[in-house]
């Protein structure tokens, strides 16, 4: 790099400051990988996957650790690319196949990096100005920026082992430059303000200062909606008397109407409403366990059991509750929700809650269900 060029590069956009950045950004999205990737699994289990139906809050801790580590990580990969900019117009911009490989992982990782971090972002808030299906776009991208990190860790670490281990120079009180500490201040503040901003909906006792939060509690009877009964097209058929709930258990079938599920042994739990989105609610949950309907049809003997909503088409209209979460004591066909029947938006006259699961798993409106 041209000594002119290199006399105007901060001193504190070191590899130093990279190297310590990047530490950060590692741990942060470390922590959003591994629980996107638990996230999309209970969504699209593989034949080996296994989550287990408690603790109750397991699902809530993971999607909630997933989107604020996911936004924390937007600081400081922005103080990341900041320290190292300079240095990406380096020449020779080529190289030997070393340095080709070098510049080739960053133009990737970084690529693919901004693209998971803001569309996770606008996920978060439900805005989608795109065509392509945000999960499993962003499931196939986390591969992409796996490659490329470890690509890219391979090349550079004993350059950030080296910048580790020697000790910084820090420019003196009158260069007019910022320091390394400044900067690395400035990166773990600024990561803890918007982790914090937007907690609130994951952590209650946050609520109240967590002014970017999207979700915070407010809706019919307390709780959030995402979709509500006339955007799914089901309101009509939720209020109309003829409606029945279908219970298949093997060659078994039963039909029962509202009074006749609300006639059945109740059983209440307290259970959180887990979304995708990063937010999450507790709820008092009053209904009929899913093993006790069962057992009512047929002799259920095990396997999964698939439940559908009268939304017809819609990408969540069916979900498939996995054994371990059928013969759960906490696993509901709710019909009361904090004392109350259940809001119309809220999947009246029953809904599937179960616990440890994504909210979108928790079927509204049902119409059957049947154990395969």
């Amino acid at each position: 790099m041209p000594a002119a060029v290199t006399a105007r590069i901060s001193p504190a956009r070191s590899t130093a400051v990279a190297a310590r950045v990047g530490i950060l950004l590692g741990i942060a999205v470390a922590i959003c990988l591994v629980t996107g990737l638990i996230s999309h699994w209970i969504q699209h289990p593989p034949a080996w996957f296994w989550w287990p139906a408690h603790p109750v809050w397991l699902y809530r801790v993971s999607q909630g650790a997933h989107v604020i580590s996911g936004v924390v990580a937007i600081p400081l990969l922005i103080v990341k690319l900041w320290s190292v900019f300079p240095r990406l117009f380096a020449r020779p911009i080529l190289g030997n196949p070393l340095h080709l490989l070098e510049r080739g992982s960053i133009a990737v990782l970084v690529g693919s990096m901004i693209f998971q971090l803001v569309t996770g972002l606008l996920n978060s808030a439900q805005y989608y100005p795109w065509r392509f299906f945000f999960t499993t776009t962003h499931y196939a991208l986390a591969y992409v920026a796996i490659g490329a990190l470890a690509v890219h860790l391979a090349v550079k670490l004993p350059v950030v082992h080296t910048a580790l281990a020697r000790p910084a120079v820090e420019p003196s009180a009158d260069s007019g430059t910022a320091s390394r500490r400044v900067v690395l201040g400035a990166a773990v503040a600024a990561a803890a303000v918007v982790g914090v901003a937007v907690a609130g909906q994951t952590v209650p006792l946050l609520r109240r200062i967590s002014v970017l939060a999207p979700r915070s509690g407010e809706g019919p009877q307390g709780l959030p909606v995402n979709r509500t009964a006339v955007e799914a097209g089901v309101a009509e058929r939720a209020r109309d008397a003829a409606y029945r709930l279908t219970v298949t258990v093997g060659e078994r079938t039963a039909e029962f109407t509202r009074d006749a599920l609300a006639a059945l042994p109740q059983t209440t739990a307290t259970l959180p409403l887990a979304c995708v989105e990063g937010w999450s609610v507790s709820a008092d949950w009053s209904g009929i366990r899913v093993r006790d309907l069962l057992g009512a049809v047929g002799d259920y003997t095990g396997g999964d059991a698939v439940f559908r909503s009268l939304e017809q088409g819609g990408l969540y209209s069916r979900s498939a509750l996995p054994e371990s979460h059928v013969v759960a004591a906490d696993s509901l066909i709710a019909l009361r929700l904090n004392g109350e029947d259940l809001d119309l938006d809220h999947g009246y006259p029953c809904r599937l809650i179960a616990p440890t699961r994504p909210g979108v798993l928790q079927t509204k409106w049902l119409s059957s269900i049947e154990v395969r």
